[in-house]
């Protein structure tokens, strides 16, 4: 039967109004809230609980004294006289991964991307905002303390060769914590210059929220900055007996140069900066082919950062940046013409033995960047006639991620805590070692060894801790004598930190 113009528009309106709750026609109505939320129902992961859970393992990798609300409790005070050796307080910071010794340049990159992070999602965090922003102010007072002195950098507390040596938990060590600079006769522009990128990113993030604790960020990353440059060397030459093999520079120091400048840029608008980029970005670029980005190497970052400048706020000066940003997602896309990115049968992007998931979470945070600054001008990308859109980053990504918590061959997520099977093995000492409250009793040197060896699993769990991750055929035994594989660094997890902060988001988790 036909219907009168004026029904039809009656049952118009109510099916309208109604849309949140009835069905029009026979097809079901969408979510009427946002976008995001007409694919909750397809998320696979709780990409909240994962955010919550990877800023949450930082307070497991605390040095020093702990606040009243550390919520990893089976961790204690230690190394509350760190520094003491120098005559300096160097009480605080982080221990990088499953040892006791803290080392300067991997904690600062950690801020720096904690702190990318939150400048770039921190809007989309909700309730664990405040937590990102303690776990940056953690790295932050200690970074401050460790260049409180003009044109000196304190740069690691502990033998890590007589620390590794040892198998024990952060509250009985007993290995010397003994302290290393970089000042004019020993320069470490790599340290210096990503201890400044960090400086200056988290000032950015305490800009409203604490302004004065923001301008002493800013200006103690100029003062750092201008160390950096004026004294020229890496790090690993002067230090070479205590930093390498562990944290040697092995890309140089020109990356840091570029991306100390590119985040006093960003944080302070000052035309120095925006100068020094132009003047001296090609000497310090490297290979626009390079796609590798973690603690050592951060040349893909400042090119991104510095794409920025140009996508968003229009400085036609750093044009070049967004054909260098561009190459490196081109070698990344599955596919594409000048692809050389390798990928585990499972799907996993797949850089080196050694740790393999820190460039997991970093290209993935990249990824996302990328994609957001794409979109707010309008742009795409170009791989030999192929066209990225920013949706194809955001789903790139999105498989990265879905592959750590658990859409792998193992069916595990390595990320521990999350999920119904994870690592439960994991070379890291305090997670390995009984508790202070389960075993008061120090627990001596090579005694340790015994639980290392065992095949128990660990007793306290370090919720959120990402470790190493998978071999290149997606093979992963769980053993904690194997660090390539099973040690959890703060690098790991802070790039992460965004990209679940968006994911939680998109999928109306937040």
């Amino acid at each position: 039967m036909a219907l009168s113009v004026a029904s039809l528009t009656l049952q118009i309106l109510l099916c309208f109004f109604a849309a949140s709750v009835l069905l029009c026609n026979g097809f079901p109505t969408q979510d009427h809230k946002t976008p995001f939320h007409r694919h909750r129902r397809f998320a696979k992961h709780n990409y909240r609980d994962a955010l919550t859970k990877s800023i949450l393992f930082f307070e497991g990798q605390r040095s020093g004294k702990l606040p009243p609300n550390q919520r990893i409790t089976w961790r204690r005070n230690s190394g509350l006289s760190d520094g003491s050796a120098m005559h300096v307080d160097l009480v605080g910071g982080y221990y990088d991964a499953g040892d006791n010794v803290k080392f300067g340049f991997p904690m600062a990159f950690t801020t720096t991307m904690l702190s990318w992070s939150v400048i770039e999602f921190g809007g989309l965090m909700k309730g664990e905002l405040q937590n990102a922003k303690e776990a940056i102010r953690w790295g932050t007072d200690y970074l401050l303390k460790a260049t409180a002195h003009p044109d000196t950098i304190y740069v690691q507390v502990g033998d890590a060769n007589k620390d590794h040596a040892c198998w024990e938990r952060p509250e009985d060590m007993d290995t010397p914590r003994s302290v290393f600079k970089i000042d004019r006769n020993t320069p470490g522009s790599d340290v210096a210059a990503e201890t400044a990128a960090a400086l200056a990113a988290a000032s950015l993030v305490f800009r409203r929220s604490d302004p004065n604790y923001s301008k002493l960020l800013a200006r103690r990353a100029m003062r750092v900055f201008q160390f950096a440059d004026k004294y020229r060397g890496p790090y690993s030459n002067g230090l070479k007996r205590v930093v390498c093999p562990f944290y040697c520079s092995y890309s140089g120091y020109d990356d840091e140069l570029l991306w100390g400048a590119a985040w006093l840029h960003k944080a302070t608008k000052n035309p120095t900066y925006l100068n020094y980029i132009q003047v001296n970005g090609q000497t310090l670029g490297a290979s626009e082919f390079d796609n590798t980005f973690g603690w050592d190497n951060k040349h893909v970052g400042a090119r991104i950062l510095l794409s920025k400048a140009f996508l968003v706020q229009k400085l036609k000066s750093l044009h070049d940046y967004k054909g260098h940003s561009d190459n490196f997602i081109c070698s990344i896309i599955p596919g594409a013409p000048s692809s050389s990115a390798q990928y585990t049968p499972g799907g996993l992007l797949f850089k080196m033995n050694d740790s393999n998931m820190q460039y997991v979470t970093s290209t993935s945070f990249l990824l996302l960047t990328y994609a957001k600054y794409l979109t707010s001008a309008h742009m795409v990308v170009n791989c030999g006639g192929t066209t990225v859109t920013p949706k194809r980053l955001r789903a790139i990504a999105k498989k990265q991620v879905d592959y750590l918590l658990g859409d792998n061959p193992l069916k595990m997520s390595y990320m521990v805590g999350y999920g119904p099977r994870y690592p439960k093995r994991i070379h890291h000492r305090g997670s390995s070692l009984p508790s202070i409250a389960a075993h008061p009793a120090k627990i001596q040197c090579s005694a340790g060894f015994n639980f290392m060896n065992s095949q128990s699993p660990n007793p306290n769990i370090l919720v959120g801790a990402i470790v190493g991750g998978p071999d290149k055929n997606d093979r992963f035994p769980d053993q904690r004598s194997d660090y390539e594989q099973s040690e959890p660094a703060t690098y790991i997890n802070s790039p992460l930190v965004g990209s679940l902060a968006y994911l939680a988001h998109s999928f109306g988790q937040l």
